[in-house]
């Protein structure tokens, strides 16, 4: 046979012939395969881990054998940081922290030293993250004085940021109507930090009333009626700088309080209109509303009338402020509603002989009743006394940055007249 005949069968014997695969690449092959399935298992096994124990989920070896539980979360924080957190009397960390809670109700205390104790009782539910927040307040809060010309009739603006008052023991030119701005002076200077907004060189301002605009430009100075006049005498003033002539408004006084009147009531307008409808409704007929939180996201008011509050949002929000709150309400006591969670607490039977007020982190109230200063949560918990010393009645003012209070007191010496002080509370 020649070699033209012989050439295509070799190649056809090689193609239905081949050379077999030796066995270590088979077995090679095999475990690659058995390792790539293992890390792709492992990975799917972690990932479910993962998932369940950052949803809270824990084994509990306890009983004799061990089974997977649910569990939820409580996040403690604190101001200032570093206090202790007690879980049902018992020491479990510190604040800042994060602890893993077998669902129930828990009495957790927050203590550090030097300041009083923040306890509440919270819901922990499965797969939920509570909180605990607590605002320490010092047991010896530092007073500190910010006035000395002596100090009357002080008010604060609509925006909490300005202390007007009158000065009237001092020369004509230093006597007359003050402003301290609170928001742009450091503490350091706030003894001359006062803007100077009349004198009493063409106008004794010694016994006149403050109100001011609601845009907190303006100040309206009333004189009480003196033997040369029949009826008091009104004074509007620019509150940003010093009136040379302080424009007379007695018989005009009608149309600026209507001016500001129409502007109050578009302001709270605006605040409604956020509302959902049907809550902004059931607000306009039953909230008799005495201030709003400083974010806007909370209603102080009086019940002008006895009625059931709607639930607002359906499904409730989960992981809310499990303090129990009221939605009957009562008429003529006084209620705080979170528009955020839907959840109204009751603060006060009634409003006789308290003054109630926000704090500026829209989380407290200052309350001032029986010559006492108290801060409470604005569900009504943790009622702290933070200032029982000497002080006038009425005039108790927040401090924009929430680390003191204002207060107007002559500290016991009635033969002084009283000035202004700062109560630290950090």
């Amino acid at each position: 046979m020649d070699s033209s005949t012989a050439q295509p069968n070799i190649g056809m014997e090689l193609t239905q012939n081949p050379i077999p695969e030796p066995k270590e690449t088979k077995h090679f092959m095999k475990k690659q395969i058995f390792v790539s399935l293992a890390v792709i298992l492992f990975l799917v096994i972690g990932t479910i881990i993962a998932i369940l124990y950052g949803s809270g989920y824990r084994i509990d070896f306890g009983n004799n054998h061990s089974i997977i539980q649910g569990t939820g979360l409580l996040v403690a924080t604190s101001t200032p940081d570093g206090a202790q957190v007690f879980v049902n009397g018992h020491l479990t960390t510190a604040t800042n922290n994060t602890i893993n809670l077998a669902p129930g109700d828990y009495n957790i205390k927050i203590y550090k030293d030097g300041y009083f104790p923040w306890e509440k009782k919270i819901k922990i539910e499965n797969e939920v993250v509570s909180k605990a927040e607590a605002f320490l307040f010092p047991t010896t809060p530092k007073l500190e004085g910010i006035t000395a010309t002596g100090v009357l009739n002080p008010v604060i603006d609509p925006t909490m940021t300005k202390i007007a008052y009158v000065v009237a023991s001092q020369s004509a030119r230093k006597n007359g109507i003050y402003v301290l701005d609170m928001a742009n002076r450091s503490l350091i200077t706030l003894q001359s930090a006062s803007t100077q907004l009349t004198d009493d060189t063409t106008v004794n301002f010694d016994t006149a009333s403050l109100a001011w605009s609601p845009d907190g430009q303006q100040l309206v100075a009333t004189i009480p009626a003196q033997l040369t006049t029949s009826k008091p005498t009104t004074y509007l003033l620019d509150a940003t700088t010093f009136n040379s002539n302080p424009q007379d408004v007695t018989e005009t006084l009608s149309s600026v309080d209507d001016s500001w009147q129409k502007l109050t009531r578009d302001k709270e307008n605006s605040r409604l209109d956020t509302l959902k409808p049907s809550l902004k409704g059931f607000a306009s007929s039953n909230f008799d509303i005495l201030s709003w939180s400083e974010d806007e996201s909370k209603i102080l008011y009086v019940a002008s009338n006895s009625a059931t509050l709607p639930q607002i949002i359906k499904p409730a929000i989960i992981g809310a402020d499990s303090i129990p709150e009221v939605r009957n309400l009562e008429k003529g006591s006084v209620y705080v509603y979170d528009t955020k969670e839907d959840k109204n607490f009751k603060i006060e039977d009634n409003r006789d002989n308290k003054s109630i007020s926000w704090f500026p982190d829209s989380k407290h109230l200052i309350v001032v009743e029986d010559k006492k200063i108290n801060i409470r949560e604005y569900d009504g918990g943790n009622n702290t006394t933070i200032y029982a010393g000497p002080f006038v009645d009425g005039y108790v003012f927040p401090w924009p940055t929430a680390d003191q209070i204002v207060v107007l007191t002559d500290l016991g010496n009635s033969s002084t007249l009283p000035n202004l002080y700062t109560v630290g509370l950090k």
